[in-house]
């Protein structure tokens, strides 16, 4: 439970070695998300090159807090300890190399105020795109997604994207059990949210893969194993058709911002 000094929102931002683009990111962030909010660096390395740009940034802001992972490695640990110190009612997961979703931080909020309990950014319907990447990165993405849906009827479009705001109290009851393999645990989060049967959301938008940054770290193989454990989880606990439709909202800057509900089918 939040006070009236605590953030609406808390930003977690996993990083490794992203002093770059993390140093533009804090400058552009703050004036488009339109609440209240704190911004969590969360490193695994004090090494890490993303430490000293995030101090300096917070020189600047003291919303911005550095926060070190000490659960062990890999992205689904740093939102672990990113959501345990988290003062916000809402948390959003965010990559700090990921331009595309700035622009929607105040759609998603309104359908958290609208009552979702999750909601997911999609690339793949509704408007929205993917730019850049890899072409093997990109087919096992839309691959994956379609697949499911055919099988389960989810009603996200997009569950692989790591971009999700969800309730900061809700997020212990998933369970997550995902190994530390880039952002596998975001498909698990997807999957077990919508059999758990928390209301979800969905926006559009944009994504533009590796804008600025380094490497992405993307490895084929350990990579598949772990999305298709839980491509084969949500198969075996999603009944086909009895969920219910996600609430979708157009992006205030591509128009009226008026929610279009339920999801359109893809």
């Amino acid at each position: 439970m939040t006070d009236q000094t605590d953030p609406v929102l808390s930003i977690i931002m996993p990083v490794r070695n992203e002093g770059g683009s993390l140093s533009i990111m804090l400058k552009v962030l703050p004036p488009l998300i339109g609440t209240s909010y704190e911004i969590l660096v969360v490193h695994d390395d004090l090494e890490d090159t993303s430490v000293p740009a995030a101090e300096s940034a917070r020189a600047d802001n003291p919303k911005v807090r550095v926060v070190h992972n000490s659960l062990g490695r890999g992205v689904i640990n740093a939102v672990r300890a990113g959501v345990a110190t988290a003062r916000g009612r809402y948390v959003l997961i965010f990559a700090a190399d990921e331009i595309g979703p700035v622009f929607i931080i105040r759609d998603m909020l309104a359908l958290m105020e609208e009552g979702c309990d999750l909601v997911s950014c999609t690339r793949y319907a509704h408007g929205g795109g993917r730019l850049g990447g890899s072409l093997l990165g990109r087919t096992l993405s839309t691959t994956a997604n379609f697949l499911f849906r055919r099988l389960t009827r989810s009603s996200l479009s997009d569950l692989t994207t790591g971009i999700k705001m969800f309730r900061c109290e809700r997020f212990n009851e998933l369970g997550l059990e995902s190994r530390p393999v880039g952002w596998a645990f975001a498909f698990e989060i997807a999957v077990k949210a919508e059999a758990a049967g928390w209301r979800l959301g969905e926006v559009p938008m944009v994504s533009i893969d590796r804008l600025f940054g380094g490497a992405s770290s993307f490895r084929p193989n350990p990579w598949i194993r772990e999305y298709m454990r839980w491509f084969v989880w949500g198969v075996r606990h999603l009944r086909r058709g009895d969920q219910q439709p996600s609430k979708v909202r157009i992006p205030h800057y591509r128009g009226s911002g008026v929610p279009a509900s339920p999801a359109a089918p893809v």
